[in-house]
């Protein structure tokens, strides 16, 4: 072809992805990481907001009671839905986990149908399948089992969208890490970063963590997915750590040394009881490994691993 015919072919179209829960923590970061591989990106807000320069926007309300769904997903040729309660909020009924992280979310999908838009990608999450430790590991083939009102909000609006004809993906996330993180991880990044030694060098669960980048790449690859895919997929680093191993990688980041010690887990657990974290007891003491394989099967392979992420982010850094 010459290359006076070559100049006149137009360019593609960058395809237009309308994202909800822009400005929570995942969200943010796709607002700001999505255009940067080539989507056009239209937030849809609960009501007018600033927002970064390039980004177009439509006010849809409160996604359990939308308007203006039609004009606001025109064109539209992907979702992805950040939106709806965090595990983190305390004191939620089930009720309330079940208005906005089910039904709103299967209304929402079913507004998509409607509007033809070509994929659904459903931010979901790990404790879909389980609760905050579970016996070996984690595959998208073991039998969900959640065990509080958030994993099943999510796990029901999994079957929900199933029950559409829409081609879908549900991301069981692991827990995530980044700039902003809260919960869980916002604590333990508060005891890397306090000055004492810590009694956790005896703790050998596994954790699997997620890391920002990792989960942008991930969206990345579901939605240029030539196939229908229509299923879940645990999105995960592909190494576990252990808590001690956090913290090291953490205090890494901060040019410290680990500072960690041996204390017996009887001693251990007893003290935590002592202090009113019989909770915490679980969640040290116990595994949760997920296995993101059937998602590398489409060819995702995640940018930053995960001791170089977690003392990247104590640097200040969103990556290494």
């Amino acid at each position: 072809m010459s290359e006076t015919a070559g100049s006149d072919r137009k360019p593609a179209r960058k395809p237009l992805v309308a994202l909800t829960g822009a400005t929570g923590f995942i969200g943010q970061y796709l607002l700001n990481e999505l255009p940067k591989r080539g989507y056009r990106l239209r937030v849809l807000l609960r009501r007018p907001t600033m927002l970064p320069k390039g980004c177009a926007s439509a006010v849809i309300g409160d996604l359990a009671r939308p308007y203006n769904m039609a004009e606001a997903l025109a064109e539209v040729d992907a979702v992805i839905h950040t939106a709806g309660l965090a595990s983190t909020m305390t004191g939620v009924p089930e009720d309330d986990y079940r208005l906005f992280n089910t039904e709103a979310t299967v209304g929402f999908a079913k507004a998509a149908q409607r509007a033809r838009v070509r994929r659904f990608v459903f931010l979901s999450s790990i404790r879909a399948q389980s609760g905050p430790t579970a016996e070996g590991v984690l595959t998208e083939d073991r039998e969900p089992r959640p065990t509080d009102a958030y994993g099943r909000s999510k796990l029901a609006a999994e079957q929900g969208l199933a029950a559409t004809d829409l081609d879908w993906v549900a991301l069981r996330l692991a827990l995530v890490y980044g700039p902003g993180v809260e919960g869980n991880m916002a604590r333990l990044i508060k005891l890397a970063r306090s000055p004492y030694p810590l009694p956790l060098a005896g703790l050998k669960a596994e954790h699997s963590l997620l890391g920002l980048d990792n989960l942008v790449e991930a969206v990345d690859k579901v939605l240029a997915a030539d196939a229908p895919l229509r299923r879940p997929l645990i999105v995960a680093d592909p190494k576990p750590l252990t808590i001690a191993a956090m913290i090291a990688a953490m205090r890494q980041g901060l040019g410290r040394r680990a500072a960690l010690f041996y204390v017996p887990k009887p001693l251990l657990r007893g003290a935590l009881r002592a202090a009113g974290q019989a909770e915490t007891c679980a969640t040290l003491f116990g595994s949760l490994v997920a296995d993101p394989s059937a998602l590398s099967q489409l060819n995702w392979v995640p940018p930053i691993e995960t001791e170089a992420g977690l003392a990247a982010l104590l640097r200040g850094e969103a990556s290494p």
